[in-house]
C-alpha cells in the first residue's frame, strides 16, 4: 500500500520493531539471511545488503501487474473462501504480532514509545504526532 507517497510507513515500522530497512526497491535478491536491494537514484542504481528479517519498501515499478478478466472474476465469485485460524495453519500468533505493525497491541505500541523517548529524550508531545 502507498502511504500517501510520503515513504513514512515502512520507516516507522523498522523504527519500532528495531528492524534493518531498505527503502524504495526496484529490484530484490535473498541470499540466506541478507537481502540484496536495489533502488534507483539520481545518479543511476544503488544497491545495498541488509540482514534479515528486515523492512524493504518498494517503488512501483517492481512490479507489473496483473489484471483479472471478467470472466476469472465472476469464477472467483463462485468459489467458497475456507477460513482458517492462524493455529491451523501452525503460525506463533506473537510472531504475526511482531511483524505485522497492525497487529500491535496498544500496550506494546506504549512500551516502545516509552523506550524511544528513554533512549532518543525526545518530548513526549512529538512522540505522540509520530505514533
Amino acid at each position: 500500500a502507498i502511504d500517501g507517497d510520503n515513504n513514512q510507513t515502512g520507516q516507522m515500522l523498522s523504527a519500532i520493531l528495531d528492524l534493518p530497512q531498505a527503502t524504495f526497491a526496484s529490484k530484490l535478491v535473498i541470499e540466506g539471511q541478507t537481502a540484496n536491494v536495489t533502488r534507483e537514484i539520481d545518479g543511476g542504481l544503488q544497491t545495498i545488503k541488509v540482514n534479515l528479517p528486515a523492512i524493504v519498501t518498494t517503488d512501483l515499478r517492481l512490479n507489473e501487474p496483473r489484471y483479472a478478466s471478467l470472466p476469472n472474476i465472476m469464477k472467483a465469485k463462485k468459489k467458497e473462501l475456507a477460513t482458517k485460524s492462524i493455529n491451523d495453519l501452525g503460525i506463533d500468533p506473537m510472531l504475526i504480532e511482531a511483524c505485522t505493525f497492525a497487529w500491535l497491541s496498544k500496550k506494546r505500541v506504549e512500551k516502545k514509545k516509552i523506550d524511544l523517548l528513554n533512549s532518543t529524550g525526545a518530548k513526549p508531545s512529538l512522540l505522540g504526532e509520530i505514533f
